[in-house]
């Protein structure tokens, strides 16, 4: 099977779209797999590394200015002709869209020529541009339930989870906590604020630790994101051993296994990652995104009691001291919430989006 995946800017778009990509190499090594993502995204660093080849298309963001409508329409075009000719090259079975401005012409294109499409939706709350082509698409996965309520009555849905999902579990906690060097009988605390940081939760954090507030009997990984980490060190200093300041962390996996409690933004690749192993999480839904689909996201999992909700506007180093000090001091509130959050993970999604694009392939 000829498979085109289009995705990309952020790791929430490129690390679903991976885990499915290796499931699909798994499954059939005659599998061929092609990405298709922006010139200027994170999926240059990340997919090549991964040994998947990458092609390129112009692509931009929706922006609200009037004067950059222009410039995004220029770039959908160029976008949609480059598209056309990279499927015309690969003649794929299939042409998979995860969702964001580098799908969108990639999928119109593919649509246009009348190829099978499958568009994945990771968020609760569908993005633009899946929702515009939910319609027109042979089949749209989703992550949840609530999701489908909020696409076109005459989308073919299928709930599949996400397949970031099925690539974390696979590590004990033993191990996660000697990679890190950690104690593996003490509580650890894992905070970051997803693929590119977050400046509030950052400022918080330096705030949390600067106070003292961490208890001496918790470790902590904490993972600042490239941008922010030279200006946390600066602020931080030297810190004891059981904390582990990182820029970032390819090595996610090992820290979710060793972490009783995560401090995170709500992006659908998280929460599929967290609930995957029942993590369970304080959420700081970033209100920077589009739709606010974060809140939508972690709004999901407080509901079930698997985490909890704190918006941005309400967050400071006091709050995080005060719920931080409650859940670690209190384990059959952390069994409790690690028990619900688990019992929303879809750990064979990626399974079962490969189950998508062989029917609809075929």
């Amino acid at each position: 099977m000829r498979i085109m995946i289009g995705g990309g800017g952020t790791g929430g778009h490129i690390y679903p779209a991976l885990a499915l990509a290796r499931y699909a190499r798994e499954a059939d090594s005659d599998n061929k797999i092609l990405f298709v993502g922006s010139k200027t995204g994170l999926e240059n660093k990340i997919i090549p590394s991964s040994g998947f080849k990458l092609v390129t298309i112009h692509a931009r963001g929706f922006q609200r200015s009037l004067k950059q409508i222009g410039a995004v329409m220029g770039d959908l075009f160029k976008g949609l002709k480059e598209s056309w000719r990279i499927i015309d090259q690969f003649r794929p079975d299939v042409v998979l869209g995860t969702g964001g401005y580098v799908a969108a012409p990639l999928v119109m294109a593919a649509l246009m020529k009348k190829y099978p499409t499958v568009i994945h939706e990771q968020n609760a709350l569908p993005g633009l541009t899946n929702r515009r082509l939910a319609r027109y698409v042979s089949m749209v996965c989703i992550s949840y339930a609530e999701t489908k309520s909020r696409l076109p009555r005459s989308s073919h849905i299928v709930l599949t989870g996400n397949p970031r999902a099925s690539e974390v579990g696979v590590i004990s906690r033993e191990e996660g906590c000697r990679q890190f060097g950690l104690d593996p009988a003490a509580k650890m605390v894992l905070i970051y604020g997803g693929s590119r940081g977050a400046l509030k939760l950052n400022r918080e954090v330096i705030a949390y630790l600067k106070a003292g507030f961490l208890p001496q009997e918790i470790s902590l990984i904490y993972v600042t994101g490239e941008i922010y980490h030279r200006e946390v060190l600066g602020e931080l200093g030297s810190l004891p051993e059981r904390v582990k300041l990182f820029p970032y962390l390819e090595e996610m996996p090992a820290a979710l296994a060793a972490a009783d409690l995560a401090v995170t933004r709500s992006g659908a690749t998280t929460l599929a990652e967290i609930t995957a192993i029942g993590l369970p999480a304080i959420l700081i839904p970033s209100p920077n995104v589009v739709s606010n689909h974060q809140y939508y996201n972690a709004r999901v999992l407080a509901d079930a009691g698997a985490a909890v909700l704190i918006e941005e506007k309400d967050f400071d180093c006091l709050k995080l001291k005060k719920e931080i000090d409650i859940l670690v001091n209190n384990p059959e509130i952390l069994t409790d919430m690690s028990k619900r959050s688990r019992e929303l993970g879809l750990t064979d999604a990626a399974e079962k989006i490969y189950q998508c694009l062989r029917e609809v392939a075929s």
